[in-house]
């Protein structure tokens, strides 16, 4: 989708020098001509300008709106920013485009203010006004006769410093990070001279280790330092690497990225890591453990990855190494091409205005320094321009070293700055040089244009600016629900007006597991995100339902006839203190019995001597518990073990095929049952949602491979919506072995794709 919106993107508004080497903190994107703009975000309306007309005889247009935005991109990383959509359509064009303009928020249908035609509409405030991603906010208008629209995201001084200053931003010599805030890529930072072999140590004369196969490489040492990125897509784990020279400049080592299964690394997380395979799995995926308390010892944390560390040449290397830093999207380090440029350290001088010099510096062009061996003779300044503009049109590496650069500038929207930024329009070679009157005039036109006065935000200060092309990308891989993106997909409107715990208070209680789950089971691509959500929704009754319940009713010949649910089954056993049925009063016939509900219709068999369950008590013990039910002794075994809190090696595999077992005699069986004496863990919110991830990525191994199978969008057209009701239908089969509420499973993840895409 960002390819796609990056070839929008003008050669005229280049972030962020303007073509007279001013400061020009936004993009201009000129898509179908005069299309719909869309909000990238949920957002309170900062200020707005709507005309009625355009401004200077129909051949600009002064139209914007500016939102205020707030998100979580991790636990307590709250994200403030704004985004500017500027150069949007007037009203009275709007129907020669055939523009609907009922499409748009009430108060963006009428003027914001007295409308006179071929002058500007005064801007006007927010005054409360909200609107939702994906919303239509305007549409494409014109500037100077050219079709785009100006577009910018800026932060506040302190919310930027509130945010950035727990990432690697601005460090050249980043640390890996001791807080658990990671998403997107994972890049790891290797210091030249370091080991490479051709296989793990103490793989096997068939190169496997613990039984897992190692593709031979070869052995040797890096001369230059390495940064490597790792990444997942759709079943496949990607590897690049760059050799770092001296100066900094990056040599790109794989032509194509490497690529593994990742289907697979549950398996791989089991063999390689039996002490404790949930930490194992973390160590795979990020290159370090973000759970807590971490259990696997540092000794049993080797990790070997697969890297190109010199051309052609691969070789395996152990991660696990203080020396190697392990960093992610989410750290912005230098080496992923992110430059923060604020006083002292930016290509704009003292009058504002970009040195061709200096920006070749910071960019690390090669030909910098051919430039500054060269005479240059004196220019004038429009040759400056010139000479600027050219360069950095031309130059594909320039422009995209640019779009890292995060800028401390003023906004050209605020006149405060007016006298300072243009100041030299009046010097010998500047356009307005002997013509007062001209430049007072522009100033006063300039001065109408701008809107900073209406938005409450302090007058006269500098901003965070980013290219906002390259913000979207970058934090659109987070993956993170915020709360209000969580609300709408689990909103108020599923649950009884009785429910208790509120909908808020579950929402409060499962976000954080949730977003923890889905990133380290890798459920955080728009996808799988969707499905994990839309499923669990209906094994969970949105959040309401961690534990099966059971109903009170008659225990008859061929079952249990429930005819009421049983408020005794409902108490949550994470406060309770103990597993429901643990005390005698509370044995309950419901579980070791077919059940049939209060309309006598059959829900499902009896839980006794099934899933590896022994005898009646187990079919209470091992009910239903986690946002995916997780059922039987059999399944909450193998969690156990993941978890590290029992021992493969303390009760005997496959107990059930026992033939004593099969015969339903518990004191005969030889085999050892797996002993779990608490298993109202999974009750627990953190374990609720993490013995789901468990279970679809490890108990389920299809499941994922079902679901990449779709696409993110909801699907509109019939041809589209058959594929998608297959891949849910496969999905639901994949997780449950039928097809149980598969019409709500494919609703409530369409409901959520169409929030999240």
């Amino acid at each position: 989708m960002m390819d796609a919106a990056d070839k929008f993107e003008l050669a005229h508004g280049v972030y962020p020098i303007a073509f007279d080497r001013r400061w020009h903190c936004g993009v201009h994107l000129a898509p179908d001509t005069h299309g719909p703009v869309y909000a990238i975000a949920d957002g309170e309306v900062v200020a707005y300008r709507v005309c009625q007309h355009a401004m200077d005889e129909g051949n600009s247009n002064a139209g914007f709106v500016l939102l205020k935005h707030s998100t979580e991109t991790g636990d307590g990383r709250t994200l403030t920013f704004y985004s500017l959509y500027m150069h949007l359509l007037p009203l009275a064009e709007y129907q020669s485009f055939g523009h609907d303009g009922t499409r748009l928020p009430e108060f963006l249908r009428k003027p914001s203010g007295p409308d006179t035609k071929g002058q500007v509409t005064p801007a006007a405030a927010g005054s409360g006004s909200n609107v939702r991603r994906k919303e239509v906010i305007g549409f494409v208008g014109r500037y100077e006769s050219a079709v785009y629209m100006h577009f910018e995201i800026f932060m506040m001084s302190g919310d930027f410093d509130a945010y950035f200053s727990q990432t690697a931003l601005g460090n050249a010599a980043p640390d890996t990070p001791t807080t658990s805030d990671c998403w997107g890529h994972t890049w790891y930072a290797i210091p030249g001279g370091q080991q490479f072999y051709a296989l793990p140590p103490e793989t096997d004369a068939h190169n496997k280790l613990h039984g897992i196969k190692f593709e031979a490489g070869q052995t040797g040492t890096n001369a230059l330092p390495l940064v490597v990125e790792i990444y997942f897509s759709k079943g496949a784990k990607y590897t690049n690497a760059w050799s770092v020279a001296t100066d900094g400049s990056r040599t790109l080592l794989t032509a194509q990225p490497v690529g593994e299964a990742e289907y697979d690394l549950h398996q791989r997380a089991t063999a390689l890591y039996s002490n404790c395979p949930s930490d194992g799995y973390e160590m795979l995926r990020f290159g370090r453990i973000l759970s807590t308390p971490v259990t696997l010892p540092g000794s049993d944390c080797a990790t070997w990855v697969k890297v190109t560390y010199a051309a052609g040449q691969q070789g395996y290397i152990n991660i696990n190494n203080a020396a190697i830093k392990k960093l992610s999207d989410a750290d912005f380090p230098l080496f992923m091409g992110w430059q923060k440029l604020s006083d002292g350290a930016t290509p704009f001088g003292d009058d504002g205005l970009c040195d061709i010099d200096a920006l070749k510096k910071i960019v690390r062009d090669a030909a910098a320094s051919k430039h500054e061996q060269t005479v240059v003779l004196e220019t004038t300044e429009v040759q400056k321009a010139e000479e600027l503009s050219s360069y950095v049109r031309s130059n594909d590496q320039v422009r995209q070293a640019l779009r890292g650069f995060i800028c401390n500038a003023p906004s050209e929207w605020d006149s405060a700055n007016n006298e300072s930024r243009y100041a030299k329009l009046l010097d010998d070679d500047g356009f307005y040089h002997g013509n007062d009157q001209g430049y007072n005039d522009f100033l006063k036109y300039l001065k109408e244009i701008q809107f900073w006065d209406t938005t409450g935000l302090p007058a006269g200060q500098k901003l965070w600016f980013f290219h906002p092309l390259a913000f979207i990308r970058q934090f659109r891989k987070c993956g993170w629900l915020s709360e209000s993106e969580f609300k709408q997909i689990y909103s108020d409107n599923r649950y009884s007006r009785h429910q208790q715990p509120s909908p808020d208070q579950l929402r409060r209680t499962y976000l954080k597991p949730l977003n923890e789950t889905t990133r380290k089971y890798g459920l955080t691509s728009l996808t799988r995100l969707a499905h994990f959500l839309g499923q669990g929704a209906v094994e969970s009754a949105w959040l309401s339902s961690m534990q099966e319940s059971s109903m009170i009713g008659n225990l008859q010949s061929d079952g249990f006839h429930g005819t009421a649910t049983n408020p005794a089954s409902q108490a949550l056993e994470s406060t309770l203190g103990h597993w429901y049925g643990q005390l005698p009063a509370e044995d309950d016939a419901w579980f070791r019995s077919v059940k049939f509900n209060r309309r006598g219709i059959r829900i499902t068999g009896s839980y006794d001597w099934r899933n590896g369950n022994c005898d009646r008590v187990d079919a209470q013990k091992f009910r239903g518990r986690g946002f995916k039910q997780l059922t039987g002794r059999s399944n909450y075994a193998d969690y156990w073990v993941f978890k590290s809190w029992i021992s493969k090696a303390s009760f005997s595999e496959s107990w059930w095929m026992d033939p004593a077992f099969v015969a339903h005699n518990r004191n005969g069986t030889a085999k050892i049952p797996a002993a779990i004496e608490n298993p109202q863990q999974v009750s627990i919110p953190e374990f609720c949602l993490d013995s789901g991830g468990f279970y679809l990525r490890f108990s389920r191994q299809n499941v994922a491979k079902r679901i990449d199978q779709d696409v993110p969008q909801m699907a509109a057209t019939e041809a589209d919506k058959t594929k998608e009701r297959q891949v849910s239908h496969d999905v639901t089969y994949a997780i449950n072995g039928g097809y149980i509420d598969e019409p709500r499973r494919l609703e409530y993840t369409r409901l959520a794709k169409n929030i999240i895409s």
